[in-house]
């Protein structure tokens, strides 16, 4: 077992699975702008980045012109539906109250009230000494300037922090910020895709990550 003294976890396909609603917005939006419907898995391979990249996508090169208006739509409707059909993940209340004694912040590049509306349904933002998602600083993930501030406020080393998530920018960041990588290989990222980063550590469900930190 390797000792941390902070734990950091993603949001989106490491804590909860929020899936369902992302598509159901994503589609909405385009079915708004008489777009044709996505393919789910296309859609989720898309978020990671921050709501503004995700309808950057889900419009197109050739929609760009009308950035404004999807993202506008796409808000307004995500805002209003982002707990139709979230769950948590198996475990992930266990995994907290196990880790209890540790500092624990989520960084996200989901807009921060969205994830506080999230966290707060679930009863998770008690339970973490910081949340930080885009508008709580002008930096997202894979930035390091992020995080920084997390570990000075904290008195953490880098080595003594990790991240658990499921995206590439949540690898990429700890490999900029010198800080260890947990991938979740059953996110919204392709496992593939993560592996290939070469994470310090891997799971299948964050249960298992009991037995790998202290």
């Amino acid at each position: 077992m390797q000792m941390f003294d902070l734990l950091i976890f993603d949001l989106d396909g490491t804590l909860v699975d929020s899936s369902a609603d992302i598509i159901a917005a994503v589609n909405f939006t385009r079915q708004f702008l008489a777009l044709p419907i996505m393919d789910d898995k296309e859609i989720i391979h898309m978020v990671g980045d921050g709501t503004d990249k995700l309808v950057e996508r889900l419009i197109g090169p050739a929609h760009q012109g009308r950035y404004a208006e999807a993202l506008a739509i796409f808000i307004a409707y995500y805002d209003a539906h982002l707990l139709d059909n979230a769950t948590l993940y198996a475990g992930v209340t266990d995994v907290l109250d196990f880790f209890s004694h540790k500092k624990k912040v989520i960084i996200t590049n989901k807009r921060e009230n969205m994830t506080r509306k999230i966290t707060d349904a679930f009863s998770l933002t008690d339970r973490f000494d910081d949340i930080i998602g885009m508008g709580t600083t002008p930096f997202r993930k894979p930035d390091l300037r992020i995080l920084q501030p997390v570990l000075t406020r904290f008195c953490i080393e880098p080595h003594q922090a990790i991240i658990v998530g499921d995206g590439i920018a949540d690898l990429q960041l700890a490999r900029n910020a010198g800080i260890k990588s947990c991938g979740m290989l059953n996110g919204f990222t392709p496992r593939e895709a993560l592996l290939e980063l070469k994470p310090d550590f891997s799971c299948e469900h964050l249960r298992e990550i009991k037995a790998m930190f202290c």
